[in-house]
């Protein structure tokens, strides 16, 4: 059985989910130790090919680690990319020429028919496809021309946990092969996602101040935007708070307009050009009397009215996301439990739902 995290049992409520999210460290090790040598040979035979564009498929959370890979791929390696439309083959038949295109899916289980479907036509349309997947037996893999398993193991709690951070690692590793580098940045992740997760009282406590919360409203830029969006996923699935996640900018187009003193505003201000494009954001928020609460350095931490400092002194931008995402796991757990609720098994939910 997993550990949980200290204080934790996976008999208890939420215990599964808690045990998941401590599993991180050694997942982070695992892709580090196991999966990089795979990923890399899958890098060169993409990297032979020239792909002129990519597309990135995904539904939920691993929407978010695909969104993640845009910003990678389209920074890191001068890449165009675009998020798919899946229901543009696998509802309305279209048939775009996919030639010198790479389709990559991102998938937990690899089981969702309409990504199945759309990568399939992908390949039939002449992309080269790639699975990446907590699955290398999904559906999803044998219809892709290539692999990528993020090790993370089974995971138990519906809320995906360390699926998302083993996804984010391994497409990082994906873009930096891609791009001829070694990505050895990425070596004291492990170490530093340990130090986050020992930290689990501070976020008790900010969770019983947002125990009654009735709406969030989760920003970022840059890298960090993601982690806003998979945020707020996990507030919604398992706390059944409505939670809003913008890019900074579009926060300011209209919807700023909601923003009061009694809503909370969670900030992921990343260090580097992300965090530099949120402070005008932010001096709007901090004008209105926002409840503001942030997830970055020390520095911002202090200039709001609450916080959590993470570990990033040194960590490139690219790279922050992974640990970002853990405390805000850690929030929507303790917030799930003070509100009477069991976020291993969020009502309504499936590992994969039927869509397409």
């Amino acid at each position: 059985m997993s550990a949980a995290l200290p204080g934790e049992s996976c008999e208890r409520a939420g215990g599964i989910m808690s045990a998941e999210v401590a599993e991180q460290p050694a997942v982070l090790r695992r892709i580090l130790r196991d999966g990089t040598p795979g990923i890399r040979e899958v890098a060169a035979a993409i990297a032979a090919r020239e792909p002129r564009f990519v597309l990135l498929t995904a539904r939920g959370t691993s929407d978010h680690a695909a969104l993640y890979a845009k910003y990678l791929l389209e920074i890191r390696c001068g890449l165009p990319c675009g998020l798919a439309s899946m229901s543009t083959t696998t509802a309305y038949g279209a048939k775009p020429d996919l030639t010198d295109v790479l389709v990559i899916g991102v998938s937990q289980w690899g089981g969702s028919p309409d990504l199945v479907a759309s990568t399939w036509a992908a390949r039939e349309a002449g992309a080269t496809t790639l699975a990446v997947t907590n699955n290398p037996d999904s559906a999803l893999t044998a219809v892709a021309e290539f692999h990528i398993d993020v090790l993370a193991g089974p995971e138990r709690a519906l809320p995906a946990t360390k699926s998302y951070t083993a996804s984010l690692l391994s497409l990082y590793l994906f873009a930096e092969a891609l791009g001829g580098r070694d990505g050895a940045a990425a070596g004291d992740l492990p170490d530093l996602a340990q130090r986050v997760l020992a930290r689990t009282g501070e976020v008790r406590t900010l969770a019983s101040r947002y125990r009654f919360a009735e709406r969030m409203v989760i920003i970022s830029r840059g890298y960090g935007y993601p982690t806003a969006k998979e945020a707020a996923l996990k507030l919604m699935e398992t706390c059944y708070i409505p939670a809003l996640s913008y890019s900074g900018a579009d926060l300011l187009h209209g919807p700023l307009a909601m923003v009061d003193n009694i809503s909370p505003v969670i900030a992921i201000v990343p260090e580097g050009k992300g965090g530099e494009a949120l402070q005008a954001v932010l001096a709007r928020l901090r004008a209105r009397g926002a409840d503001l609460f942030v997830v970055g350095s020390q520095a911002e931490v202090e200039a709001a009215s609450a916080g959590f400092v993470l570990p990033t002194d040194g960590v490139p931008e690219e790279l922050q996301p992974i640990l970002q995402i853990l405390p805000l796991q850690l929030l929507a757990h303790e917030v799930a439990i003070a509100r009477g609720q069991d976020p291993d098994a969020p009502r309504t939910m499936a590992k994969t739902p039927e869509t397409d």
